[in-house]
């Protein structure tokens, strides 16, 4: 029997009757299947759990608030296994330690060193946001066989210590394609409440289309660059271990989007898709020191605090100063801005300043590859709508602009329009 592994996000399990509706879409899958089901808390559950612990603390232990959001996922395993249940199948729940899905350090990004068949302990201690290292199927494995839908929860480890740890927001994400690749699932389908992958946010752009396929490349940059359909890391751990994902929705029965590798006349489409991320902020300091060791610096005193930098731009020296500007997340803007100041002080730079106003609009297409002018074209169209620019970043398939955050969606609208995205929507 082919062996495939689901994975329900918050909003697919937001209540009882969405979690018997789930049931029933497993119940209906399971015909000649054998399923790992992976689910995330229930709605805003973890939302609920960070407020309720910066009530009682205003600056919870991270060790304690894994310990806190962990236990969402695993009132939605009880629960789904019971609807199974009562659905005449044979379903046993497990906790991400119970899966052995063990983890080590990390703060950014998830990294699996190893995928194991077998039981194994090797990782360290982490928590808030960690990373995998090893999986062990063993028991998983042992329920499927004896005939039983595996329910897992998503977005937590367990460390060597037997620490429990999570893996940050869109863990399960992670949970769902490390266990399709540790099982060799023929597909890991994630359900949500959207249908696929749109070529830009339907609720911005109404006549954004669905895409039929997108390459591993191209989703993983429009994940990073705004688009909530799935966690980035998932999607370097699928494009690294072949796994193919199937992005659909839990409340229709029509297919969606399948993220797998890049496949010939993909590169026809210049823009396969826009994407926003108004999450963002800016900070730059002032008249800094152009010398050797400078940016380090700067930026190790951010890194020690495990912040997380996107675009960098340095302008060019005059009179042996510069300014440094870059982006991160808003919310982690506060402590980067403190230890900026130090590190300021400290090296004769004239000061820091912030503007939380920002958004980041980005259009992303294995396309831009084989086509020149793209770049012009965007900033072209910009300018038309009056939107000035104040960062830029490139990669081999994506351009980013930092713009005023007032501004992004008429951007997205703009550059969607300009563009024609969508026409190759079912390629």
């Amino acid at each position: 029997m082919a062996l495939v592994v689901q994975k329900y996000g918050g909003s697919s399990v937001a209540d009882d009757e969405k979690i018997r509706n789930v049931a029933r879409r497993v119940a209906a899958s399971a015909p000649g299947h054998q399923l790992v089901v992976v689910v995330s808390a229930m709605g805003k559950t973890t939302d609920g759990l960070v407020a309720l612990a910066h009530q009682v603390s205003p600056s919870p232990e991270p060790r304690e608030m894994d310990m806190l959001l962990a236990t969402g996922e695993q009132v939605t395993i009880a629960l789904l296994a019971m609807a199974l249940q009562s659905l005449g199948l044979r379903a046993r729940s497990f906790t991400g330690f119970q899966a052995a899905i063990r983890t080590d350090r990390a703060h950014t990004r998830a990294r699996i060193t190893q995928i194991s068949t077998e039981r194994v302990r090797q990782s360290d201690r982490a928590h808030t946001r960690a990373r995998i290292t090893q999986i062990s199927t063993e028991r998983v494995r042992q329920s499927l066989d004896a005939g039983e839908i595996a329910v897992v929860a998503g977005f937590q480890g367990l460390s060597d210590e037997d620490e429990i740890t999570t893996l940050g927001r869109g863990g399960s994400d992670l949970t769902a394609v490390a266990l399709a690749a540790a099982l060799k699932a023929e597909v890991c389908e994630i359900y949500t409440d959207v249908d696929g992958v749109y070529t830009a946010d339907p609720a911005i752009v109404p006549d954004a289309k669905k895409l039929a396929r997108v390459s591993y490349d191209e989703m993983l940059e429009m994940a990073s660059l705004g688009a909530k359909v799935l966690q980035s890391r998932s999607v370097e751990f699928a494009k690294k271990y072949g796994v193919t994902v199937h992005v659909r929705s839990t409340f229709k029965p029509d297919p969606g989007t399948l993220v797998t590798k890049e496949e010939q006349g993909m590169e026809e489409v210049v823009v396969t898709g826009v994407t926003h991320d108004r999450s963002q902020a800016k900070i730059s300091i002032l008249r800094v020191p152009d010398r050797p060791g400078i940016a380090a610096q700067a930026f190790g005193a951010i890194a020690a605090k495990n912040i997380v930098v996107d675009m960098i731009v340095q302008n060019i020296s005059r009179d042996g100063y510069t300014d440094m500007s870059f982006t991160l997340p808003r919310g982690d803007h506060a402590g980067a801005v403190v230890a900026l100041e130090e590190v300021a002080r400290s090296i004769g730079a004239l000061g820091v300043v912030h503007d939380e106003r920002v958004a980041k609009v980005s259009i992303v297409g294995v396309g831009m590859r084989s086509h020149g002018g793209v770049a012009a074209k965007m900033f072209a169209t910009l300018s038309k709508e009056g939107i000035n620019i104040q960062m830029i970043s490139t990669s081999e398939i994506a351009i980013s602009c930092v713009i005023e955050d007032k501004y992004a969606e008429l951007a997205v609208r703009a550059l969607h329009d300009a563009f024609e995205v969508g026409k190759g929507a079912n390629r």
